[in-house]
C-alpha cells in the first residue's frame, strides 16, 4: 500500500525540501501552503510529480478552511499516513521595540494554527484506525532566549499542548512526534543580525527530519547535538547561572 503524507508550510524552506524528499521516496503528497498557486517552486515539482503531487490551499489561522483543506485530503487519498505541521512565522522581537502584533501572529499560526488542525484531523485518524501528526517545533522552546520571546513563547507553547495530548493520541493509535531544531538557513533567519551556531541548510534539516521520522517511534527528534545540548542545561540550570549566561548573550 502507498504511503501518503501531508505536509503543511511546503512552500519553502523545510517544508519544500520534505516535499521534494518524501516524492523522490515514492509517496504520494499533498502539499500545502497559504497560495500553492503562486508558489514557483511547488509548481515546478508539480510537472515532474504529475501523479503523486496535489497542491491544496491552507489558512492555519481559520478552522474552516483547515476543515474543508483535510476534507479535500481524504477525498483525493483515502487515508493519511502523516501529517507534519511545518506552518511557522518568525520575526526578531526584542524588548525596545515589542510589538504585540507579532506575538498574536506567531502565537495564532506557529501554536494555535497546529491547535485547529489536531483538533480536526484527530477524528479522521481515529476513524482509520491509525495516523501520525508532526509538530515541526524548535530549539528556542528550552528556554527563553533574547530577542525571541514571541517565537520561542508559541513555541514552548506548542511542545507543551504535545506533550499534555501525546498520552491520550497514542490511545488512540495516533503517534505524535515534535521536531526540535537549530537554526536553519531560511527567508525567516535572514532577518536575523547575530550570529546563528551550527546554521545548517533547509536541505540538511530535512534530511535529518526524514531519516528520523522513518526510525521507531520516539517522541521528541532534535539537532544539532550541541546546540540542543546548551539549551537543555539552559533549561535545568539554577536560574541564577542560565540567566547571567542568556545575558552574556546581548551585543
Amino acid at each position: 500500500m502507498s504511503k501518503n503524507i501531508w505536509i503543511i508550510g511546503a512552500s519553502s524552506g523545510i517544508g519544500y525540501e520534505l516535499t521534494k524528499l518524501y516524492l523522490q521516496n515514492g509517496y504520494t503528497v499533498v502539499a500545502s501552503s497559504r497560495d500553492t498557486k503562486h508558489s514557483h517552486e511547488l509548481n515546478s515539482l508539480k510537472s515532474s510529480f504529475k501523479q503523486t503531487l496535489f497542491l491544496k490551499d491552507i489558512d492555519v489561522q481559520n478552522s474552516s478552511s483547515i476543515n474543508e483543506a483535510a476534507l479535500c485530503v481524504w477525498k483525493k487519498l483515502n487515508y493519511l499516513d502523516v501529517c507534519i505541521f511545518n506552518a511557522g512565522v518568525y520575526e526578531v522581537s526584542p524588548l525596545d521595540s515589542l510589538n504585540i502584533e507579532d506575538f498574536e501572529k506567531m502565537t495564532d499560526i506557529n501554536y494555535l494554527g497546529a491547535v485547529r488542525l489536531t483538533n480536526i484531523i484527530t477524528p479522521k485518524f481515529e476513524n482509520q484506525g491509525f495516523g501520525k501528526l508532526v509538530f515541526n517545533a524548535s530549539l528556542s522552546s528550552y528556554f527563553g532566549l533574547p530577542n525571541a520571546g514571541a517565537y520561542g513563547s508559541s513555541k514552548a507553547a506548542l511542545v507543551n499542548f504535545a506533550q499534555a495530548i501525546q498520552p491520550e493520541l497514542l490511545k488512540k493509535n495516533i503517534e505524535l512526534q515534535i521536531i526540535n531544531h537549530g537554526f536553519v538557513k531560511t527567508r525567516l533567519t535572514n532577518k536575523n543580525n547575530f550570529d546563528m551556531p551550527q546554521l545548517m541548510s533547509s536541505k540538511t534539516a530535512a534530511l535529518k527530519i526524514f531519516h528520523n521520522l522513518d526510525k521507531g517511534y520516539k517522541f521528541e527528534i532534535k539537532f544539532p547535538f550541541k546546540l540542543s545540548f546548551f539549551l537543555y542545561l539552559l533549561n535545568i540550570l539554577p536560574y541564577k547561572i542560565s540567566l547571567a549566561i542568556t545575558k552574556g548573550l546581548l551585543k
